[in-house]
């Protein structure tokens, strides 16, 4: 079972707003409040990304204006006396490719501590910039089409458990249904969650030996707490 799969390409802003590696401090910080962005790439050549001036790398000339730095601070300090784009950025660039997946977009994001990735090619062309918010992007789908998605994508296929439907509310995906093999809930579960804009996950079925029963299942092929069983 699989589910449909958003990548970088389909979320991230294509007109990316992008600096030379000579380009002075201020006109640093101005199209940053123009833009309204917390980093940009920094480019050589006709388009090869080199490295990243964010506003962490910006700081140090305000924090240390007047106040010596620890030994723990030199290197962020050395920033400080920066002037152009090429002194103050951090390289190499943390990056991803278009064809990546959000959940490898988010995961670099999170493990690296950046809000933004710019996006290159094989060559380290830029092609565009990703920000956590492009990420969030896939939960303003609506309920109808992860609906429509989870049918396709994940019950739709031949490898699927037969007898299975899917309602969305408020993005929490319920399957309902009959289901005799136990072992395939997690399964089912993981692929169903793997949908993007899918919240969450609910489970309700039943086995084609009693149809009327339903259990109320977790995302885990477990009956939560307070789960309600029918007669």
């Amino acid at each position: 079972m699989t589910a449909s799969r958003y990548t970088v390409s389909d979320v991230m802003t294509h007109t990316a707003i992008a600096i030379g590696r000579d380009a002075p401090y201020k006109e640093i910080v101005a199209l940053m409040d123009r833009w309204k962005v917390s980093a940009l790439p920094v480019l050589e050549g006709e388009g090869r990304v080199i490295g990243v001036v964010s506003e962490a790398d910006l700081l140090p000339k305000e924090e240390f204006r007047t106040d010596e730095p620890r030994p723990d601070e030199f290197a962020a300090a050395s920033k400080a006396g920066a002037v152009r784009a090429g002194e103050l950025m951090s390289s190499p660039a943390v990056t991803v490719h278009p064809d990546a997946t959000l959940a490898e977009a988010a995961r670099i994001m999170a493990t690296r501590r950046v809000k933004r990735l710019p996006v290159v090619n094989g060559v380290g062309m830029l092609e565009g910039v990703v920000s956590r918010s492009d990420l969030l992007k896939v939960f303003l789908r609506t309920d109808a089409e992860i609906e429509e998605d989870v049918r396709h994508s994940v019950l739709g296929e031949p490898a699927a458990p037969v007898g299975l439907d899917v309602t969305v509310a408020d993005g929490v995906a319920t399957i309902r249904g009959a289901l005799s093999d136990r072992s395939l809930v997690p399964l089912v579960a993981r692929a169903v969650r793997a949908v993007e804009g899918v919240v969450d996950v609910r489970m309700d079925l039943g086995t084609p030996e009693d149809a009327p029963r339903r259990t109320i299942l977790d995302g885990g092929g477990h009956p939560p707490d307070r789960a309600q069983r029918s007669p």
